[in-house]
């Protein structure tokens, strides 16, 4: 029951902050177009600011774990080129394939990883959860900047996609963070205040926003990709990630985190890099939600049964 406590009280804020948003746009405190307005500042100015922070502040000498890092990057990759045959096969609709291709592989680990970890294996465990954060968040961003500008046109070129990368703020945001932290650079301590203090914004305020343009009459327009989505990212992509990692011997924390990476809901922030690439953003605000909702009993049951097995 604690276990479930906790994924409670990790998963409610985000939902209070979408119902917030959705409270403002139905009391008319603000049109869509101020909503669209802030949509833009957090995309490219507050998320940037918080991946580069949520690098930048990562300690690599502590806990450094080369086998962990392997194997996380090379499933996600997996997921990635599955999920891309898979998402050809279910719709024409190319602003939605973006969209399940990026809630298929993208976590909501920034936001649920470190207390979720925290509190299965104690705050010793902390530092590999941060660890995590600087090598999935970077890899999460690009592979969702490559995927929707690859479904944004039907015929791509491999110089404006890797332009479309190389120029989108998430990207920015952590290579930026990456050369601070692999050139031990440090902020002076005046700035680093203000870039954490910003940082704090992106998470909530990109919620309010979430929540103001989510529309429960969508539901039943996208209940088949809500549907493939939602359990490729909570049910049939942890369970192959989870059993691969724990046959080649990872346990404890490092199983905690490989189960968070692949196995938390559809990131917040999707929403955000959906609404500013031409990716169907009404499809990602119902994947965020969807999975938002529904993690609460599958995180329960995974950590459940992953502790019965004694795995953590």
């Amino acid at each position: 029951m604690e276990s479930l406590r906790l994924s409670f009280e990790a998963v409610m804020p985000i939902f209070l902050l979408m119902a917030l948003g959705y409270l403002l746009k139905g009391l008319k405190f603000a049109e869509k177009s101020t909503f669209d307005a802030m949509n833009r500042l957090v995309f490219k100015i507050f998320l940037p600011i918080l991946l580069f922070y949520n690098i930048y502040q990562t300690n690599l000498g502590q806990i450094f774990n080369g086998k962990l890092i392997l194997f996380t990057v090379i499933a996600i990759l997996t997921v990635f080129l599955v999920g891309y045959a898979v998402v050809l096969k279910v719709t024409r609709d190319n602003a939605r394939r973006g969209v399940i291709l990026q809630g298929f592989f993208r976590s909501n680990y920034a936001i649920l990883g470190i207390p979720l970890v925290d509190y299965v294996c104690g705050d010793s465990a902390t530092g590999l959860a941060s660890l995590m954060v600087a090598i999935v968040v970077p890899l999460f961003n690009i592979l969702a900047v490559i995927c929707l500008e690859r479904f944004r046109n039907k015929s791509v070129k491999i110089g404006s996609l890797l332009w479309g990368i190389l120029k989108n703020p998430l990207f920015l945001g952590c290579m930026a963070g990456a050369i601070f932290l692999i050139a031990d650079l440090s902020l002076p301590t005046f700035v680093e205040k203000a870039v954490r203090s910003a940082s704090q914004i992106a998470s909530p305020l990109s919620m309010v926003i979430l929540g103001a343009g989510f529309a429960f009459s969508g539901i039943g327009k996208y209940l088949k990709e809500i549907l493939i989505t939602v359990s490729a990212k909570l049910v049939i992509v942890p369970l192959f990630a989870v059993t691969a990692a724990a046959l080649l011997g990872f346990r404890g924390e490092a199983l905690v985190c490989i189960l968070i990476t692949f196995g938390a809901p559809v990131a917040v922030s999707s929403f955000s890099m959906s609404q500013q690439m031409g990716g169907d953003e009404k499809l990602a605000a119902q994947n965020v939600v969807m999975s938002s909702a529904l993690c609460l009993l599958t995180l329960f049951g995974w950590i459940w049964a992953l502790s019965a097995l004694g795995l953590i």
